[in-house]
């Protein structure tokens, strides 16, 4: 399976931006599902956004819709996600996750954390008011 590396996390003020990768390693990466997922304490980890590699096909929450944007770089096994306007909200532990896929519309139905087998570490944000 596929190992990750999550980057890119840190401490920001309300309405700032962040960028945040995950190099993954171990697997090609033409055919995954990759998604991103936080989890703020006392929580239930949630999706923020996923992608099928192959593609670049696109899925977002509600909540990252317009702020948020996920890409790969398949020629460098990079998953990004550029998160704009930030809020509070957003707090959390950011992990990158992965999951072999067929197709885009199998990567669709890759909507919940137990969805997916491969995970990264975490790189935490934190968005002050």
């Amino acid at each position: 399976q596929v190992q990750l590396v999550e980057s890119g996390g840190g401490s920001v003020q309300a309405g700032g931006s962040l960028s945040l990768s995950c190099v993954a390693s171990g697997d090609t990466f033409s055919t995954y599902c990759m998604g991103w997922f936080r989890q703020a304490p006392g929580k239930e980890r949630e999706g923020v956004a996923r992608i099928y590699t192959e593609t670049g096909t696109p899925i977002y929450a509600d909540s990252a819709k317009g702020r948020f944007t996920i890409s790969r770089d398949n020629a460098n096994n990079t998953l990004y996600l550029l998160m704009n306007n930030l809020k509070p909200d957003d707090t959390g532990m950011y992990y990158c996750a992965a999951s072999h896929a067929s197709s885009f519309s199998r990567c669709f139905l890759r909507r919940g954390p137990e969805d997916f087998a491969n995970w990264g570490q975490g790189t935490q944000v934190t968005v002050s008011s």
